[in-house]
């Protein structure tokens, strides 16, 4: 039975002053080759993850948002080493994660945690819910069968299921209740840093917001660090203490979660925030379109990679590539004409 209560607010503990750097990215670039012909020639590359930087603070949790395609969910599984980075370092407390190899990489598993966007094509149909939840502890702990039976009993307590029903199969769970079976697993072998890779833009918005209570509350009893990769803003603003927008495979802009939702500096992260609903009485809502696709990453733009969009777009964008660097202080921004604190697209 779920006991968290929807659509409440809960005031975050304050990660980044007292949190010290867990996971610090480091120039990361992830590139796919193009093949074409009989012989599969490589003749370009789509750059789906462009000299990404950025540090994640103990026991916060870092949102990140931009449109599909942007390279969120890639960066994701560079970070957990699901897939290789084509260059730059992932280091996790002190340790370069794709330089580790044997025992040092297995306790790395254990860690470092995913949650899928899919909460059914993430579970094995043929499983049943308590080797599922009990497989990361029989891969990784010494433990009897009673012992792991036992551990899967308290798992499913903790996230909100039923333990009656472990000796079921996952389509015999709603999508919510997968998503938590998924999460059971995840935190089996209490890890300290997970990334919940779209993990809830697959269920209903009522079960969005029970399982993002559920995720803040396990962040609290146990010490969690999230990456949250999502699309929905609402969502990112409920969960994050700081969102980073992805472009293209690059960051455009990094703050404190409330200070960016308020007063964005890049114009695209003004233009996806103006896409959130915001009802008030008798005052029409003026929404900013951005003009024109999103260009291809494997051909991206010269200079800065959104300024065929840019509406503030100006000769210098086309040439020159900006930086991400610290516009005010705990804002990071990389445009060449940042907008003015507090001032919005017209």
């Amino acid at each position: 039975m779920v006991t968290e209560t929807a659509n409440v607010k809960v005031k975050r503990p304050g990660a980044l002053k007292s949190g010290e750097i867990l996971v610090d990215i480091r120039g990361i670039k992830k590139y796919f080759p193009i093949h074409k012909g009989l012989l599969s020639r490589v003749v370009g590359q789509v750059k789906a993850v462009d000299d990404v930087s950025l540090a994640i603070h103990q026991g916060e949790t870092f949102g990140l948002v931009g449109e599909s395609g942007c390279g969120k969910s890639t960066l994701g599984r560079v970070i957990l080493r699901l897939q290789g980075a084509t260059e730059g370092e992932v280091v996790y407390q002190g340790q370069d994660i794709h330089s580790l190899r044997g025992p040092k990489l297995r306790k790395l598993r254990e860690e470092m945690q995913i949650i899928f966007q899919d909460p059914f094509g993430s579970l094995n149909p043929r499983f049943l819910v308590k080797d599922i939840i009990g497989e990361p502890l029989r891969v990784h702990r010494n433990l009897s069968p009673k012992q792991v039976d036992a551990r899967v009993v308290e798992l499913m307590e903790l996230v909100g299921l039923d333990a009656s029903r472990r000796n079921r199969y996952p389509h015999e769970f709603s999508g919510g209740q997968r998503q938590r079976i998924g999460i059971a697993r995840a935190i089996a072998l209490n890890p300290k840093f997970i990334v919940a890779d779209e993990a809830v833009s697959a269920l209903d918005v009522s079960v969005q917001s029970q399982v993002i209570n559920l995720l803040m509350k396990l962040q609290r009893e146990l010490g969690l660090t999230f990456l949250f990769i999502a699309h929905g803003l609402n969502v990112v603003r409920h969960i994050s203490d700081r969102v980073g927008v992805m472009y293209l495979g690059k960051l455009v802009e990094v703050g404190e979660t409330e200070t960016l939702f308020a007063s964005p500096l890049h114009p695209y992260t003004a233009a996806l925030l103006s896409a959130i609903p915001k009802p008030v009485p008798g005052r029409k809502q003026e929404r900013i379109v951005l003009q024109g696709d999103v260009p291809s990453p494997a051909n991206p733009p010269s200079g800065c990679r959104f300024h065929t969009r840019c509406p503030f777009a100006q000769e210098l964008c086309s040439k020159v590539e900006p930086q991400l660097v610290e516009a005010v202080p705990g804002r990071q921004v990389a445009c060449h004409f940042p907008l003015q604190p507090g001032a919005m697209l017209s």
